[in-house]
């Protein structure tokens, strides 16, 4: 392999040449080996897109020649695509409040714009990777601003998928509609309903997820782009600065907005943690509806469809897979926010060091829950309602009672159910039947009243 010198205040380093970083990028990728994880390619992304604003907002200004912007735009552009990602090397976990992650940006902007221009990666005189494609920046307003924009990205993707999740549990509400079944609450029996309405109950859970979702990226759309290295703007020019924002609205086609105060938002960083609360409580809702599920599949009122085996010990056995994943994922999710709020409270004075751990904690979890709504959904889809379950449970509950109560009383309801116990009886609709006939009985146990709001009084307050 070739190699190219680079240098810079710490000394020299040996660069190999076919590739786009610089020492910058060197020096971090041997000082921070943690996780194995790499950097989010949407931060990555997102980062490219606030060059590219700069670079505009640069040049239209006059301090970038336009030959060297279009270089530099182009390569932005690339990034952008998705292309050159062998270029970023780096761990998630990395001191230096994302200054490792800019530079690295910066360093494979520049080399890939010299390539443009026709020359070799390394020549800085051609494309300095500070001087011009981080011109008029500093970390802190570039990655702050990246980070936001890449989770509204991921914030729209994941109210998509949580929509077609949502539609999922919808058609299994129509689905299951006429299906009566015993409700249960403290996982006991308690009165009937319909297979579909507990379904719809799922639902309407992941349509309040659908909704919060996508309206907290409104928290995200002020940015502190223009403010460099404290929120005061020093080091940038003023015009630069009002310019910069409409530039990266246009790229990303984003409402974003400049902060009134870019010295709050350097400083603080509180609007992720609330981000990330809306994204707990979509943990919270995965994990209550996937343990249902499986508690009704254990019950027999549903099955699951049978997607691997289940044990190297046990032939036969098959297990709810995909439900627990989901819980696992949603668990991990919801440690992630724990994450976020604790990388935002350790902010100091005009920076928060801990960003790097902050927007990998909180686009890990978008990025779970983008797959886990995809996989749930498609699961949810191939459930069938096992109808005859579902009734048999409800006929020998002695919680079926209550439905009568309004037409007979809750004394006569009681001695009926003393009867049906001394009798020794197993089906209480049958027996019910006898007691009442079978037009009352089929009338007040029909899916109809039984997801009816209340029941209707034939007197003065009908």
């Amino acid at each position: 392999m070739e190699y190219r010198k680079e240098k810079d205040s710490l000394g020299q380093k040996q660069i190999g040449q076919n590739l786009y970083w610089g020492l910058h990028t060197q020096r971090a990728k041997e000082n921070f080996s943690i996780t194995n994880y790499s950097v989010n390619f949407s931060l990555i992304k997102a980062i490219a897109m606030v060059k590219k604003a700069c670079c505009l907002a640069n040049c239209e200004l006059g301090y970038l020649e336009e030959k060297k912007t279009a270089a530099i735009v182009s390569a932005c552009d690339e990034i952008i695509a998705g292309k050159l990602q062998d270029g970023f090397p780096l761990d998630a976990l990395q001191g230096g409040a994302g200054t490792s992650t800019n530079m690295n940006v910066n360093e494979v902007v520049a080399n890939r714009a010299i390539e443009i221009l026709g020359g070799k990666k390394g020549d800085y005189s051609l494309v300095h990777p500070i001087e011009d494609v981080n011109l008029h920046q500093s970390t802190n307003d570039v990655y702050p601003t990246a980070v936001k924009i890449a989770c509204i990205f991921r914030l729209r993707d994941l109210s998509k998928a949580i929509a077609v999740l949502q539609g999922a549990f919808q058609e299994k509400e129509k689905e299951f509609a006429e299906i009566v079944k015993i409700g249960r609450t403290e996982l006991q029996n308690a009165v009937p309903m319909t297979l579909g309405a507990e379904f719809s109950a799922f639902a309407e859970a992941f349509s309040r997820d659908r909704w919060r979702t996508f309206k907290c990226e409104e928290r995200l759309r002020v940015v502190n782009i223009g403010g460099t290295s404290i929120g005061t703007g020093l080091g940038a020019p003023r015009k630069y600065i009002f310019l910069v924002i409409e530039k990266l609205r246009e790229i990303t086609g984003l409402g974003l907005a400049r902060s009134e105060n870019l010295i709050d938002q350097t400083a603080n960083t509180d609007a992720f943690v609330e981000v990330s609360g809306i994204l707990k409580a979509h943990s919270s809702n995965l994990i209550k509806i996937a343990n249902d599920l499986r508690l009704l599949h254990l019950l027999g009122e549903i099955e699951l469809a049978k997607v691997q085996v289940g044990s190297s010990a046990m032939p036969g056995k098959v297990n709810p897979v995909i439900l627990e994943a989901v819980i696992q994922a949603a668990i991990k999710a919801a440690a992630n926010d724990y994450i976020v709020a604790q990388a935002a409270s350790r902010s100091t004075f005009q920076i928060n060091e801990f960003m790097p751990l902050l927007s990998f904690a909180i686009l890990e979890s978008m990025d779970i829950f983008v797959n886990t709504a995809s996989m749930l959904a498609d699961f949810v889809a191939k459930i069938k309602a096992n109808p005859s379950k579902c009734i048999q449970y409800c006929d020998k509950s002695t919680t079926l009672i209550t439905a009568f109560v309004p037409q007979i009383g809750y004394d006569r309801a009681s001695e009926l159910i003393g009867e049906f116990t001394l009798a020794k009886r197993e089906n209480l609709r049958e027996f019910l039947i006898e007691k009442l006939g079978g037009e009352m009985v089929e009338k007040i146990l029909s899916p109809a009243n039984l997801m009816a709001l209340g029941y209707r009084d034939n007197g003065k307050n009908a």
